[in-house]
């Protein structure tokens, strides 16, 4: 809608609802902002509540009482240990999706920045950083939980939002004061937040001839020739203004005579799963082969009851990287076979 339709309706409505000029002014001076940046226009919890499908009393609830609004549970990360997850329940995940597509992804992020963004991802990530002699990969510790309720706030409040409606949508999307690991919205106000550091690390990197990108916490450069010291001191300040710390038992120098990953993709000639991975399907795959599917789960003694989805899912993670690989499309083609034929 534009301005001057909604100024319009808006000032007809006001007007029977006994509205004065003076505050009618002043809403349509509040309006027009958000307006003009193609953002929703709240102007109180009521209003809120109406735009996201909840009730106003639920809307508060939620922002009082919001731990009974989230369940946690453990997953299992790559290296073995336990990552916690908050995730919220489905009435609560559905207002925070409803904030995630109608007022975050109006707002731009750095093109430096490959995770939770439509049309960017993995690939994207990793094929930055084809051929280089030197990749340089950090990581920031605890990202989401060290990013503050305050910190949200000034992000709804630099969009335009009132102190009110700022306050509120801050609260909908965190959980004890910080970013929970499991809500939708998380992962772009993360994006948002880390902007500013984006655009002066990539800054850096351009004038330095280093390519740069960023997949959520992990930050990875290289080049043919990279000072690994001064980036690594570079980005330890930039993110030290954002009260962020990178976690040193991470950060990994790769040359091209090794083997190069970012986000687990190998980097060093053309994008693939690490051999290690690949083995390990080809050699299940030759068991599944040789013994049939129930035989080799049961002498393995798999419990998964999802496992051949699972195997699938594993190699259709390197088809994806490589859509074009023979081997494991008839892997895929031999999987099919065995599913179609129970």
């Amino acid at each position: 809608m534009k301005y001057k339709t909604y100024e319009i309706q808006f000032r007809k409505e006001a007007q029977n609802a006994g509205f004065s000029e003076q505050n009618i002014q002043k809403c349509l001076k509040y309006a027009k902002c958000l307006i003009e940046n193609n953002l929703p226009v709240i102007y109180n919890t009521a209003n809120l509540s109406a735009l996201v499908g909840y009730n106003k009393e639920y809307v508060k609830r939620a922002t009082v009482y919001t731990k009974s609004y989230y369940r946690e549970f453990d997953i299992r990360k790559t290296n073995g240990s336990l990552r916690k997850i908050t995730e919220p329940l489905p009435s609560l995940k559905e207002i925070q999706i409803w904030i995630l597509h109608n007022i975050l992804y109006k707002v731009n992020v750095s093109p430096f920045a490959k995770a939770y963004i439509p049309n960017r991802g993995l690939i994207s990530n990793a094929k930055f950083h084809l051929g280089k002699k030197t990749l340089l990969t950090l990581d920031i510790s605890d990202f989401f939980p060290s990013i503050n309720m305050s910190s949200i706030h000034q992000i709804f409040s630099k969009l335009g939002y009132s102190p009110l409606i700022s306050n509120l949508l801050a609260k909908l999307c965190c959980l004890e004061q910080k970013l929970p690991q499991g809500a939708p919205t998380s992962p772009y106000l993360s994006n948002i937040y880390f902007r500013s550091a984006d655009e002066e690390i990539s800054k850096f990197c351009k004038v330095n001839e280093i390519r740069y990108t960023r997949y959520a916490d992990d930050l990875s450069f290289s080049s043919d020739n990279l000072d690994t010291t001064r980036v690594i001191e570079l980005v330890t300040a930039s993110v030290d203004k954002l009260n962020l710390k990178i976690n040193q038992e991470k950060t990994k120098i790769m040359t091209s005579n090794m083997r190069q990953t970012v986000t687990g993709i190998v980097v060093n000639q053309k994008l693939q799963a690490p051999l290690y991975k690949r083995n390990k399907i080809r050699q299940e795959l030759h068991y599944i082969k040789k013994f049939g599917f129930e035989n080799h789960v049961n002498h393995v003694g798999i419990k998964q009851k999802n496992y051949w989805l699972h195997l699938m899912g594993k190699i259709n993670f390197i088809l994806y990287l490589n859509p074009e690989d023979k081997e494991f499309l008839d892997y895929k083609k031999y999987l099919l076979s065995i599913e179609t034929s129970k």
